[in-house]
């Protein structure tokens, strides 16, 4: 019953809101009473700490599907981005990162201290098999880079409220990123994966 709890809720908190969402929402959405909730979790920030727990082991249990599959460098970074516009997409159009900083400054700190490194570490294998694929150059400063992007990152995430424009300012970040790393053969992929998005 926890497991169903920690994920109905982390489908609201993400659709409908950190802040919005009420034990009363959760309950009545799982016909269950919000005393069976309280039996397992004493209050809702302990319930969204668990939440964005499950969803950040989400998120990499995707991230690893779609490395495994062992596409170009480039190429896995827009199907990551396609997944992260799929599971973050809400019908109030506000950031979920937005809103966990703002209303829940703790949860939102400790799950980026996780989060910065495990992206960091992510960032810098994908430049490494950029730069053995010819697609970024060898000339890199690797540590420079992964910083450059999860900055920019993290950034746009935390101060855009809007979930469209936060979208929109993530593809332009990435074309960015990519650009100011390619070879003439990363941009070739680069433009080809903009096409896709555009069409």
């Amino acid at each position: 019953m926890k497991e169903k709890i920690i994920s109905k809720a982390s489908e609201l908190f993400l659709k409908l809101g950190f802040k919005s969402v009420t034990m009363d929402d959760i309950a009545g959405e799982m016909c269950i009473s919000k005393k069976t909730i309280y039996k397992y979790f004493c209050n809702k920030e302990i319930l969204i700490e668990e939440s964005t727990t499950l969803v950040h082991k989400q998120v990499h249990e995707i991230i690893d599907t779609i490395v495994a599959k062992n596409n170009n460098a480039i190429q896995e970074n827009f199907e990551i981005r396609e997944m992260f516009c799929e599971m973050f997409t809400n019908s109030l159009d506000s950031s979920p990162i937005y809103q966990l900083k703002k209303h829940y400054p703790d949860i939102y700190y400790k799950v980026m201290t996780t989060e910065i490194d495990q992206c960091s570490q992510w960032f810098r294998e994908n430049i490494e098999k950029g730069i053995r694929e010819k697609l970024y150059r060898a000339d890199l400063n690797i540590d420079v880079y992964v910083r450059f992007y999860y900055t920019l990152i993290f950034h746009i995430n935390e101060t855009t409220v809007s979930d469209k424009e936060a979208q929109k300012l993530e593809l332009e970040a990435l074309e960015y990123h990519t650009r100011a790393m390619s070879t003439p053969l990363g941009i070739e992929e680069l433009e080809k994966q903009l096409k896709k998005i555009i069409t």
